[in-house]
């Protein structure tokens, strides 16, 4: 072998024994929370997206809390992550958001939501986002929207005593899509000639999967299902320009007067991939949480009682029994939203939320260098047991008493800070209203499956099948 070809062997093994090295040692400017990088670039990935059939923390987080305690290191999806399941820690990275924390997700998950999508967002134009959601889903809207919820659970539920079995994850979704899809864009799910949601169910199954981005893997058929789904949003909307509405119906309006003034701050691209997620996130959460809910109240007897009476009540209550759901009535759901509060504490559905420190950041002897992600663990703080008695265990009433509504250091389903998610309002309005026409007017029966999986998030491998059939009480006065 030639001196050049001996030299230029001996050059490159020592390029990569020293980017190995700064891998398995990252450069800070203090002291690195305990924990190991894993393996060069896949890091500790592959352990990440374990599965696991649990409602505890997940094995990757419990077993390195117990070995490094509740902040530490590691590596995902190629970048360098500090995991927090501190409920200080997490309360101050939400509280400093655009000081010394900005919101920021893996590269992966960028490409699946959009290089612009709102959690991509920071500062003025996240707040200007915000604004615009909450003209259609904050309170107000959602007190004239209430008898449309209504209707439309119940027209769904009665479609379903006519089927044998009805699967309730895929059920829920469908219904509560369109519903969404209709108040964003109209969309008309019985008379389009394109099934938008076909396009997000195979998103769906790669969202949560290894980023492994070709023809096969479950990552490539989620990107693709993006492609297709951002394809029937850009031409619905190119659609809506060519037609403009005289009155703002739905939230295309609003986005197409915004996208006409002039110096605006939207884009066709921002709009878009706003939409994409408002979809995905409405329909997706939901369906999970209302599949969960319904398993719950199949294997715990007295909380379905309980919750039964609540509604019952309301019932004897009206003057008017024929009159839609009222929003005062809404508001005295108590124990509805505590039951609605311990299935998404149970449920975890957001495994992880993240942020990235825009300058070190010390904390308890630690050093969060500029630059590096982190991973907030709802997980980890709803299944405290210093907070939770208990905490494995499904418990409605141990949030009598106390603040149902909003986040905490303590409680983080629906997210935190000034990032506080936006459809909160709107997915508990859907979830009570759900839960009032089912145990007011309908009864079930479990025929198979309800078993969860979480890789890391939460599934239902084979689905939660049901057969539905009205109440005697709910035939008598139809008839």
């Amino acid at each position: 072998m030639s001196p050049f070809a001996l030299a230029f062997i001996a050059v490159g093994v020592v390029c990569i024994t020293h980017w190995i090295y700064k891998w398995y040692h990252p450069k800070c400017n203090g002291k690195l929370p305990p924990g190991t990088m894993g393996w060069p670039l896949i890091g500790e990935t592959l352990q990440f997206f374990a599965k696991n059939t649990s409602f505890d923390i997940p094995p990757f987080v419990k077993k390195r809390m117990e070995r490094y305690g509740p902040i530490f290191r590691t590596s995902l999806v190629g970048r360098p992550i500090i995991v927090s399941t501190d409920p200080e820690l997490n309360y101050l990275i939400f509280q400093q958001e655009g000081q010394r924390f900005q919101s920021w997700y893996p590269d992966t998950f960028t490409e699946i939501f959009g290089r612009e999508n709102v959690g991509s967002l920071h500062g003025f134009m996240y707040k200007y986002l915000k604004n615009m959601v909450l003209n259609l889903f904050g309170i107000e809207s959602l007190k004239k929207m209430l008898p449309e919820v209504e209707e439309s659970v119940l027209k769904q539920l009665h479609q379903w005593t006519k089927l044998d079995s009805i699967e309730l994850k895929d059920s829920t979704a469908s219904m509560i899509f369109n519903l969404t899809a209709k108040k964003l864009i109209s969309y008309d799910a019985e008379n389009s000639s394109e099934n938008l949601r076909e396009n997000f169910v195979a998103f769906i199954k790669g969202l949560i999967s290894f980023p492994l981005n070709i023809p096969g893997t479950a990552y490539h058929k989620c990107l693709q299902g993006r492609k297709r789904a951002m394809t029937m949003l850009k031409n619905m909307l190119q659609e809506r320009r060519m037609m403009p509405s005289k009155q703002k119906t739905d939230f295309y309006d609003f986005v197409l007067e915004d996208l006409s003034k002039e110096g605006t701050l939207l884009t066709e691209g921002i709009a878009l991939d706003l939409m994409f997620v408002l979809l995905f996130a409405s329909f997706e959460t939901t369906s999970l949480a209302l599949t969960l809910a319904m398993k719950f109240l199949t294997d715990y007897p007295l909380v379905l009682q309980t919750l039964t009476e609540e509604h019952d009540a309301i019932l004897r209550r009206r003057e008017n029994k024929d009159a839609p759901l009222s929003w005062s009535e809404y508001k005295s759901m108590t124990f509805t939203f505590q039951f609605i509060n311990e299935t998404v504490r149970l449920a975890n559905i957001v495994p992880g939320i993240f942020r990235k420190a825009m300058k070190d950041f010390d904390y308890n002897g630690y050093t969060i260098p500029a630059g590096w992600g982190i991973m907030v663990c709802p997980p980890a703080v709803h299944l405290n047991p210093s907070r939770y008695e208990n905490p494995l265990e499904f418990n409605p009433w141990r949030w009598q008493g106390g603040e149902i509504n909003g986040a905490s250091k303590h409680f983080m389903a629906f997210g935190g800070g000034m990032r506080f998610c936006v459809g909160t309002d709107f997915t508990k309005v859907q979830m009570a209203v759900f839960l009032h026409c089912l145990v007011t007017k309908y009864r079930w029966q479990p025929l198979k499956g309800g078993n969860i999986v979480r890789t890391p998030g939460l599934q239902f491998p084979d689905g939660f099948h049901i057969r539905l059939a009205e109440t005697a009480s709910a035939m008598e006065a139809s008839t």
